[in-house]
């Protein structure tokens, strides 16, 4: 059995840089990754990178071939050609920058718990048994994958994983599900020339996000071309000799409705990845929604193992497993006083066209809390610019305190943002 100072198990972000920071430490490290396709994590493979990658490609065909579906779906798979290629490149290039330290160790292959202190890694030439001191668990998430009569056989059925390999441009994709991950996708595929449609199970569209803000990216998807339908449930799914059927129901009446198109993307949300990781046998507990249970310092019940990243639950950033690497750090070596309530608000962005962006309080989450406040709003229309570069959808929201003038929340929903702001 080989002996480490730390088990990492998963190439994320954070537990990439983990590793490098124990290793400069002098600690022996070993580090599990179950796919040699992610090495480095979602960001670089599946996630971040790739989709912004084919966001921007995206913009370019629609502005040079706009309404020629043959030249954009050419452009469409030169686009995933290059995407790959990038991939490829990051992902080599995360794993040299670990496999060269020499107290580093790289096993890809499944790892489990036995114990607490030991875990198994299942290799295609067989299992070994390695012993940590410290375990780190940076596992990640998975697609959700709803119950549909007829998902598992279609072979039309894309996740935002698998999507991302398909060359061929679709002429009609049905998303299901209005998330953020499902709008970016239909953006991206309606700025390529693809027909979109959304089917969202709830009644409202972006439920977390003001009214006027949901309503203004909604305008804006709606004149792409992109169709929208609220209280939609996916009923059954069934492939036919060009493409493929869905069947779904108004929630709101049960009335039933069938739509064809070309291939269908399931954005219904990710949940954490444990599957596998056997931590009953370590006494490692999960919460109500299947992720690792952890304390604000991201230990689990059992001091020694640590969660981060995505299978600890909560929003699913690059940026926040990045300081799940800060507060670990914190703990192990600093003066133990950073943990997960310090970071807050946390921003996000959302690669729509034009982007969405938030940081703090909505103006419904400010008037809940019995705030006095007054909403400052700006259309993109006010900026001159915005017209030049006919970029001219979007709204700047700030929520500012009545009692001390200061801003307690922002959203961006606009691509000219810098001129916007300089405009305040």
């Amino acid at each position: 059995m080989k002996q480490y100072d730390a088990i990492i198990i998963g190439f994320g972000k954070a537990g990439k840089v983990l590793a490098a920071e124990l290793s400069n430490r002098g600690w022996k490290v070993a580090i599990v990754e179950r796919s040699k396709t992610m090495y480095g994590g979602s960001c670089p493979n599946i996630a971040c990178i790739p989709t912004k990658t084919l966001i921007h490609e995206a913009e370019v065909s629609s502005l040079f071939f706009r309404e020629d579906y043959s030249k954009q779906a050419n452009m469409y798979k030169q686009a995933v050609s290059r995407k790959n290629k990038l991939t490829s490149f990051l992902r080599e290039s995360n794993y040299e920058k670990l496999n060269k330290r020499p107290n580093v160790t790289i096993y890809t292959g499944t790892g489990s718990f036995i114990s607490a202190n030991t875990i198994k890694v299942a290799l295609p030439d067989g299992a070994i048994e390695l012993q940590g001191k410290e375990i780190f668990i940076n596992t990640g998430s998975t697609p959700i994958i709803p119950a549909i009569d007829g998902i598992k056989q279609s072979k039309k059925v894309y996740t935002s994983v698998t999507m991302l390999e398909v060359d061929l441009l679709p002429k009609h994709l049905i998303i299901v599900g209005g998330g953020y991950i499902g709008l970016e996708f239909a953006s991206m595929y309606a700025g390529f020339g693809s027909k979109v449609t959304i089917l969202e199970g709830g009644n409202k569209f972006m439920p977390n996000e003001d009214r006027d803000i949901a309503n203004s990216v909604k305008d804006v998807m709606e004149k792409k071309g992109i169709e929208i339908h609220l209280n939609a449930r996916a009923q059954s799914i069934h492939d036919t000799n060009d493409g493929v059927t869905l069947t779904y129901s108004d929630v709101s009446d049960g009335t039933p409705y069938y739509i064809d198109g070309d291939a269908i993307l399931i954005a219904t949300g990710r949940k954490p990845m444990i599957e596998g990781l056997n931590l009953s046998a370590a006494g490692v507990t999960v919460n109500a929604h299947g992720a690792i249970a952890v304390n604000d310092q991201l230990r689990t019940v059992v001091p020694h193992v640590w969660a981060m990243g995505d299978v600890k639950g909560g929003p699913q950033f690059t940026y926040l497993s990045l300081d799940d690497f800060r507060i670990i750090r914190d703990q192990l070596f600093g003066d133990k006083k950073r943990d997960i309530n310090d970071r807050d608000p946390i921003p996000y962005a959302v690669f729509i066209d034009p982007p969405l962006a938030h940081i703090g309080l909505t103006e419904e989450e400010a008037l809940k809390r019995g705030y006095s406040i007054k909403v400052s709003r700006l259309p993109a229309t006010a900026v001159v610019r915005s017209r030049t570069l006919q970029q001219m959808d979007g709204i700047l929201k700030a929520i500012v305190s009545n009692q001390n003038g200061k801003i307690m929340g922002c959203t961006l929903d606009v691509r000219c943002f810098v001129l916007m702001l300089r405009k305040l």
